[in-house]
């Protein structure tokens, strides 16, 4: 008897809240799922990420995508993991072009994250720079700095340091040739600058040796050439995904393709 009473009084209480029941149901997937956190590159922001954080959400994950402060790579990745310090279990972590060089360093020594997911992007063994690792026939790499970018000067810069912004061609044709033009052009009038101090900042670690990870590259990728990344993801053993087509902004393009690799790297999370 005392046990039928309980499940009506339950059943009663998820009826009187509009939503009640779904709202529990919710909540409890979103405990058995890992957090998502992922971190955006050069010449962007956090809403680079915003269709991955709209499927992830509508598939019952918790997601976070954090401001990158493009200033340093150690400051960067000393911002990052300070932030995974503060979530509690497992935690899945993505990063975007220069975003994943600071996953690389960030998730050093946080025992929560158990999975890195690469998107595009640059993965350095120790020592190695982020300027590194575009590849030899990277737009970055040929290109000369005066046809590449607006170099401008910042406050308490060190000597010889500029903040680069991508000149609208080179944005617009290179860097995000899979977006549609008019939003193309808006995405290049609202980028954020990179110093050059956070290109060429040495990585003081490297998480994929002890983390398992995956490797999302586009084929189109002008950037971080699709060579470089096969490379850096072979040494590090990570599950690749090569996606045919698509542009160094293939997130924003088809953030589906990009969310399905995600969730794969989040359903190995035990």
């Amino acid at each position: 008897m005392t046990l039928v009473v309980a499940a009506i009084a339950a059943t009663t209480t998820a009826a009187a809240v509009p939503g009640g029941a779904t709202d529990a149901v919710h909540q409890a997937a979103r405990q058995t799922k890992p957090t998502v956190v992922l971190v955006h590159g050069a010449w962007a922001d956090a809403s680079s990420w915003n269709g991955e954080i709209s499927l992830l959400r509508r598939a019952g994950y918790t997601v976070r995508a954090i401001g990158n402060p493009l200033q340093d790579l150690t400051t960067d990745a000393q911002t990052v993991h300070d932030f995974l310090k503060t979530i509690k279990g497992p935690i899945v972590l993505a990063g975007h072009s220069y975003g994943g060089s600071v996953i690389t360093n960030a998730a050093q020594g946080v025992s929560n994250v158990k999975a890195l997911v690469y998107v595009d992007a640059a993965a350095p063994a120790v020592g190695e720079t982020t300027a590194q690792l575009s590849g030899p026939t990277s737009v970055l790499t040929k290109g000369s700095p005066a046809d590449l970018y607006d170099a401008v000067p910042y406050p308490n810069a060190p000597s010889n340091a500029s903040a680069l912004y991508l000149k609208e061609n080179v944005f617009v044709s290179k860097f995000a040739s899979s977006v549609p033009h008019g939003q193309a052009v808006n995405l290049w009038a609202t980028q954020r600058a990179a110093t050059t101090v956070a290109f060429n900042t040495p990585s003081k670690y490297a998480a994929w040796k002890t983390i398992p990870s995956w490797y999302f590259i586009s084929s189109g990728d002008q950037i971080i050439t699709p060579a470089s990344e096969q490379k850096m993801a072979h040494r590090a053993g990570s599950k690749v995904t090569l996606y045919k087509g698509g542009s160094h902004l293939t997130l924003v393009s088809d953030p589906a393709a990009v969310t399905k690799v995600i969730q794969s790297a989040a359903s190995s999370v035990r």
